[in-house]
């Protein structure tokens, strides 16, 4: 009996000794799956985290990038509008400067072909002013000066050449004389037929003779 108790105590010291170091073997062991589910949650969130921040960049990238498209689309439909505005108040100019210039012409041919018209009618008010007719004459200056005012009032003056410098751009030179003194040389001494400008431009020079 005694020997029986005493294996028994052996054996409860035994299983008292090892129990012990199995104890904390599980411990360890229950331990380490939470420190790798620690380690494990951390990267996760480490992950998150760069995700997020990757995200981000991209959505700002994004964004930026349609800012610049938007700005260049703006700028290049500018330009466009721009560049139409121009080309229109050109047209617009060029429309109204050629219309001008039309009714301008079509003035000035009508015009043209009444001069010598004008040129008759001073050769018939000189004759009769030697004929001594003071009753046709007097008529036909009334109707002189009338068709006179009618073509100035359109534009029509008479180009003044008589003892005037000659002037190329308005005087026709028909011939040079020896000038009789010294201050007509250059000068014009006769005028053969008159000349005359509408709005400003010779339509027709004057015919005239220089002093040499």
């Amino acid at each position: 009996m005694e020997e029986n108790e005493n294996v028994k105590n052996q054996d409860d010291a035994l299983n008292d000794t090892v129990n012990p170091d199995i104890e904390n073997k599980q411990e360890q062991t229950q331990a380490e799956p939470n420190e790798a589910s620690s380690e494990e949650n951390k990267e996760a969130g480490n992950d998150t985290v760069s995700d997020k921040k990757s995200k981000k960049f991209k959505i700002r990238h994004a964004q930026e990038k349609a800012m610049e498209e938007a700005k260049a689309k703006y700028a290049e439909l500018n330009d466009k509008y721009l560049r139409l505005f121009s080309e229109f108040d050109n047209h617009r100019k060029r429309t109204a400067k050629e219309k001008l210039e039309m009714s301008a012409t079509a003035a000035e041919n009508v015009i043209k072909d009444i001069l010598p018209v004008l040129d008759d009618f001073e050769r018939a008010l000189q004759n009769m002013e030697k004929n001594g007719n003071e009753a046709d004459l007097q008529g036909v200056t009334l109707i002189f000066n009338k068709l006179k005012t009618v073509l100035k009032n359109k534009g029509l003056e008479e180009i003044e050449a008589m003892d005037t410098e000659f002037n190329t751009d308005e005087h026709e030179a028909l011939t040079m004389i020896p000038a009789p003194d010294e201050d007509k040389k250059g000068k014009v001494l006769d005028v053969i037929q008159k000349g005359y400008k509408l709005n400003g431009k010779v339509i027709r020079f004057a015919r005239v003779v220089v002093g040499n």
